[in-house]
C-alpha cells in the first residue's frame, strides 16, 4: 500500500510530465527526489477527466516498468495518444483532473464453470481483464462503481472493451483476471 503522500507525489509528477511534454515535446527524467519504493515495478493507469467526463486513460496493466517511469509514460500517453480523443492542448490542461491508479498484479480467476465468475468479483475492489485469443480488454475497479454496474454487467463491458461479444465471459476459452487498484485523485 502506498501512502497519501506517495499518491500526491505521483499526481504531481504525472501533471509535470504532461505539462512538459505539451510545452516542448520531451519526456521528463525521473526526479532525483523520487522515493526508492516508487521505483518498484507496478502496473499503473493515468486517467484524465475534464468537466467530470473522461478525456483520456492509458496504462500498463502489468508490472513491466518501475512505477515512477510507468507513471510518466502513461500520463503523457493519456494526454496525447488515447485514440478515443484528440491530443490534449495546453489550454485544456487547466481544466483537467488527474487520477493515478496503481495496480496489483493481475490474478487468473479460476472457476469450475464460467457462470460462477460473477460470484467471485467484488464490485469496487476488483478490476477486470478479459482475454480470449488475441483479444484483451481491461476495466479499472472504479468503472463498475462510476457506472453502477453489477458483476455480470462489469464482465460484459470488459468483454466489449476487448472487442468481443458481451457474453464471451461465459466461454471456457475466455480467461478472466482480477486485480485491485489504489486510486489517487488530484
Amino acid at each position: 500500500m502506498l501512502s497519501d503522500d506517495d499518491g500526491k507525489y505521483l499526481i504531481k509528477i504525472a501533471k509535470l510530465a504532461i505539462e512538459n511534454y505539451l510545452e516542448n515535446g520531451k519526456k521528463i527524467n525521473v526526479p532525483e527526489d523520487c522515493p526508492e519504493h516508487l521505483k518498484e515495478k507496478l502496473g499503473v493507469f493515468v486517467t484524465l477527466n475534464k468537466n467530470k467526463e473522461l478525456r483520456g486513460c492509458i496504462g500498463y496493466p502489468e508490472p513491466i516498468a518501475p512505477l515512477i517511469d510507468a507513471t510518466i509514460d502513461v500520463a503523457i500517453s493519456a494526454a496525447v495518444n488515447d485514440p478515443r480523443f484528440p491530443k490534449l492542448t495546453n489550454e485544456e490542461l487547466k481544466y483537467i483532473e488527474l487520477e493515478v491508479t496503481v495496480l496489483t498484479k493481475p490474478e487468473l480467476l479460476e472457476v469450475s464453470d464460467p457462470s460462477n465468475y460473477s460470484n467471485e468479483i467484488i464490485i469496487g475492489r476488483d478490476g477486470l481483464i478479459i482475454e480470449k485469443g488475441f483479444n484483451k480488454g481491461l476495466l479499472l475497479p472504479q468503472v463498475a462503481i462510476e457506472y453502477n454496474m453489477d458483476s455480470e454487467t462489469f464482465l460484459a463491458n470488459t468483454c466489449i472493451k476487448a472487442g468481443l461479444s458481451s457474453d464471451c465471459w461465459n466461454s471456457k476459452e475466455t480467461k478472466v483476471y482480477t486485480f485491485q487498484g489504489q486510486i489517487f485523485k488530484e
